[in-house]
This record gives C-alpha cells, sequence and structure tokens, in this order.
C-alpha cells in the first residue's frame, strides 16, 4: 500500500465504528495547545544571567545547549514549533521579560517589556499565554500573596496586576485569547499552628488582584493548585479545596488543574468532570509526575490519554484550555518539547477518534462488558496511521525526518552555546 491507500483503509477501520476521521481532524485543529517556554532553559528567565530557583522548583540535568537570552529561545521554539502539527500558542512567565539588561523590579513590569515576544507571536501567527512568577525572587522566601507581612503582599498583589495588564496587551496584539495563571509556591516544611490565617490572607490578595474587570475576549485568568512542593511538604494555603472554593465564588477566574500537583495515587483525569459540574472553564496543565511533581516529559501513556478522553467524553472541549508544563534538563530540550506537545496532540487525536455515541449506547444498554471489549479494541486502531497523514497534511515531518531536523539543530547550534 502507498500512504493514500494506507490512511483510506486507516478511515474504513474507524469507520466501521462510525467515526468520521476527518470531522476529527478538523476539530483537533480547533483546539489550539499553549506550549510552555520554560522547558527551553530550565525555568532561569531572562532578569539576570544566573538566577537560583527557589520554591520547590529543580530543572535535572545538564545536557548542553540551554537558551540563554531572547533570540536563542525564540529560535528553538521556533525550529520546535514547525514540527508540531495544528494550532499552537506559547506560554510565557513574567520572569521572561525583555529588561534590556537592567534591573526591573517585577512589581513594575509592563507590557513594553513583552513587546519583543508580541511581535514574534505577531510574526508567526500565534497565541501568548502567561504566568505571574512568584517564586524564585528574594521576597518569596518565605511566601508571597500569603505572607504576615502587608508590605510583602502588597509587591506580589501589584505584581499580579502587572501581568493581567501584560496578558490583555497579548490579546490586543495577537488577537487570541490570552489566559493568565497565578500559581504561588508559599506553604510551609512542617504542620503550622494556624492553617487558616494564611488562606485567608490569600484570599484578600486575589480578590485584589482580580478586582479590575479585563474584557474575557481578550484576557482571562486562572489560579492553580498544588498538593505539597519542596520545603512545602506539609502544608500549602493554595490548595485543590481552597481553589475549587474560589472560583466557584469568582466564576470569572478558571480553576488551573495540573497533572503533576495531586497526591500521588490521585489522577487529574478522575477529578474533571466533577468539577466541569461546578466551573466554567478549566486550564489544564498537561504533566507527567514521576512518583511526585517531577514534572517529566509528557509520554502516550494511559493518564494523558484519560484526561483527553475524559474532555472529550464531556463534550467539554469548548470550556478546557490545555497547556504543557514540564521541564527536563537531561536531554536535548527540542526534542523534550516536540515528544511532550505531539504527544498531547496524539492523546487528544485518539480521545476524538473514539465512537463516544456508540460507547454510551452500548453502556445505556447496560452491557459492561461490551463497553471494556470495544475500548480494548480501540487501544489497537491504527491511530499511527492517522497521526502521520495529520502531520504531513499540515507541513510538520514525520518521525525519522524529525530526529534528523533535531540532530543536525543540535550540531550547527545548541552545541556552540
Amino acid at each position: 500500500m502507498n500512504n493514500d491507500e494506507l490512511f483510506a483503509w486507516a478511515c474504513e477501520q474507524y469507520a466501521r465504528y462510525g467515526v468520521d476521521v476527518g470531522g476529527a481532524l478538523d476539530k483537533l485543529d480547533g483546539v489550539p495547545l499553549s506550549i510552555h517556554c520554560w522547558q527551553g532553559d530550565d525555568v532561569h528567565g531572562f532578569e539576570a544571567p544566573d538566577v537560583k530557583l527557589t520554591g520547590g522548583i529543580q530543572a535535572t540535568g545538564n545536557h548542553p545547549g540551554r537558551a540563554r537570552n531572547f533570540g536563542e529561545l525564540t529560535a528553538d521554539l521556533s525550529f520546535a514549533l514547525s514540527m508540531i502539527p495544528g494550532e499552537n500558542k506559547v506560554n510565557l512567565h513574567a520572569m521572561y521579560l525583555d529588561n534590556g539588561g537592567r534591573d526591573v523590579a517585577r512589581d513594575s513590569i509592563e507590557p513594553s517589556h513583552f513587546a519583543a515576544w508580541a511581535d514574534w507571536a505577531v510574526e508567526k501567527g500565534i497565541g501568548l499565554d502567561f504566568n505571574s512568577t512568584f517564586f524564585s525572587h528574594d521576597k518569596s522566601e518565605d511566601g508571597s500573596l500569603t505572607h504576615p507581612d502587608p508590605a510583602i503582599r502588597e509587591f506580589w498583589v501589584e505584581h499580579a496586576k502587572r501581568c493581567r495588564a501584560i496578558g490583555k496587551y497579548f490579546g490586543e496584539r495577537t488577537g487570541k485569547l490570552c489566559v493568565t495563571n497565578h500559581w504561588i509556591h508559599d506553604g510551609e516544611k512542617e504542620v503550622p499552628m494556624d492553617s487558616y490565617a494564611p488562606r485567608m490572607r490569600l484570599m484578600e490578595s486575589l480578590d485584589r488582584i482580580f478586582e479590575a474587570p479585563i474584557d474575557p475576549s481578550l484576557h482571562k485568568d486562572a489560579v492553580e493548585s498544588k498538593l505539597f512542593g519542596i520545603g512545602s511538604e506539609a502544608y500549602v494555603p493554595g490548595s485543590h479545596e481552597f481553589y475549587l472554593g474560589y472560583v466557584m465564588r469568582k466564576p470569572e477566574v478558571l480553576l488551573c488543574m495540573d497533572a503533576g500537583h495531586y497526591h500521588p495515587t490521585e489522577a487529574v483525569s478522575a477529578k474533571i468532570t466533577a468539577v466541569l459540574c461546578f466551573v466554567k472553564e478549566l486550564l489544564l496543565h498537561v504533566s507527567r509526575p514521576m512518583r511526585w511533581d517531577s514534572d517529566h516529559v509528557v509520554l502516550l501513556d494511559d493518564e494523558t490519554r484519560q484526561i483527553m478522553r475524559e474532555v472529550v467524553r464531556a463534550g467539554a472541549l469548548d470550556r478546557v484550555y490545555i497547556s504543557t508544563d514540564y521541564f527536563d534538563a537531561s536531554i536535548n530540550r527540542i526534542a523534550a518539547w516536540c515528544a511532550g506537545s505531539r504527544n498531547t496532540k496524539k492523546a487528544l487525536l485518539a480521545a476524538l477518534l473514539e465512537p463516544v455515541e456508540l460507547l454510551r449506547r452500548i453502556a445505556a444498554e447496560g452491557d459492561a462488558g461490551g463497553v471494556m471489549l470495544l475500548s480494548q479494541e480501540l487501544l489497537t486502531m491504527p491511530l499511527g496511521v492517522i497521526w502521520d497523514r495529520y502531520c504531513e497534511t499540515r507541513g510538520v515531518p514525520g518521525i525519522s525526518e524529525m530526529t534528523a531536523k533535531i540532530a543536525a539543530y543540535e550540531k550547527d547550534e545548541l552545541s556552540k552555546r
């Protein structure tokens, strides 16, 4: 069989179950994936040449070629994006500002410090998402939005307000919605005497941050929970329960659920539809926790596939924003970007190729065994053939060509850094 015949055969296999492959690919095109910039430089940012990561964040490994400035990072991102099919966005942290070599305090950042990013995104025809950066700073050693010192809290509240203004600017410049996410590392190594007061301070800080409304066609906010971190093993004020309650109280704010921010025995996939019953929209950070929130590169594993199944089966693609969030410094960083992003999209494609109505009908008839049999049969369907055609028609290389391109880029560019 040639490629056309192989693709036609694969479409026939799915059609047996009532699946329209062309329609699934069109839907896949309509779901932008927000790709995190921090994989390219190990979360260093551009504030200073040598940044010490704090807030429980670690990027392990020392593979050569880390991006050191805006030019290198955007070059690497552009190269990676050329190998990731479909609509994509790039997700930034506030620490990736263009400060011109000057010290710019985080409570003084402005849209002008991100104009170069906006110019680059407009040239690429992509959107930008944003994140406030509360970690890796001398004013965040003992917390940020929950800090007992009002002056410290004020600093971080102002930082977050300015991040929202930058997010709005990105929406205006790119013509695409910007989602600005807010995650704080605040927490305690031991069980605190008072777990209530920090949460009340966090709520008051958030209320002040979100005081001014922003056009939701340009910008939306999200808040991200975490179970624990390095140095905050016992207590985190910004827990899942806290933020779930907060967004139900303030429905214009999205809940961000990160695949690595829960107990190792919990799965985000099991929470998605429960939360969607009560909130308007969700932001998902797709990652791969290995025993803890270790931010491994996303694989086409059972949990990633189940995350996408839950979103698609709930008919919630228009209510869920999907981002990647991991950082691996032990392998070629562009390979990490491409593998994780492509695997995220493959998992979504697999979910879109599921005969959801057929499975629902079998389940409604009380035939649990039939659901199991068909679900398992679907795992060996020719997903790879459909994915290869998708990449080909979107001008993106297959695995062999992509591997060769990455190796050449490492030799020609990354090895010289």
